[in-house]
């Protein structure tokens, strides 16, 4: 069965982005953190990414020039199928992306046990919100920011119940982001 792993940004305070969406106090990646999210991407085959999220990184990504130092990167966010799920879009837009309309724990299911690669989500918040709720996240690999933000969008207040988790590892990097990867312990 594939996993599904969560890649998130975080504020030391605990938020993933502003309160209007905005991610402009995320760190940038130095080379060793940006090998980390290339080698996690290259372990997925698919991108899951809710509505909202993927109104900026559909664009973000596909805009990618030959002459721009992560282009090939770039691509493998452009080539990697990306499942947009929506309640709203009766279409999807961008390069290689398919929607998802139907209910949340019937479509992450099926993904689950189709043949592949593991699946990699990005966000937005409350998609996020819900796969966790859900329990659908197998792994997490939370990008602690060195910020605080005192103001914006959460991902952990939808649980209802208590998730166990077992720690991986825990890395420091150069940027001051520290990452940690958890798995949910199977109950």
């Amino acid at each position: 069965m594939r996993k599904l792993k969560l890649q998130i940004q975080v504020s030391v305070d605990g938020y993933v982005a502003g309160p209007n969406g905005e991610l402009d106090w995320t760190v940038k990646a130095d080379e060793k953190l940006f090998q980390l999210i290339d080698n996690l991407a290259a372990t997925s085959d698919t991108i899951l990414l809710g509505r909202k999220m993927a109104e900026g990184f559909v664009g973000h990504f596909e805009a990618f020039t030959p002459e721009n130092p992560k282009y090939s990167f770039a691509q493998k966010m452009v080539n990697t199928p990306r499942i947009i799920f929506t309640k709203t879009l009766d279409k999807p837009f961008g390069k290689n992306t398919s929607l998802a309309k139907g209910n949340l724990d019937e479509e992450i299911a099926k993904l689950k046990n189709q043949e592949g690669k593991d699946i990699l989500v990005y966000g937005g918040a409350g998609f996020v919100s819900e796969l966790i709720a859900g329990c659908h996240i197998d792994e997490f690999f939370i990008f602690v920011n060195p910020i605080l933000i005192n103001d914006g969008m959460r991902i952990f207040d939808q649980l209802n119940t208590r998730q166990q988790l077992t720690l991986i590892d825990a890395i420091p990097y150069e940027s001051g982001t520290v990452v940690l990867h958890y798995k949910l312990n199977a109950e």
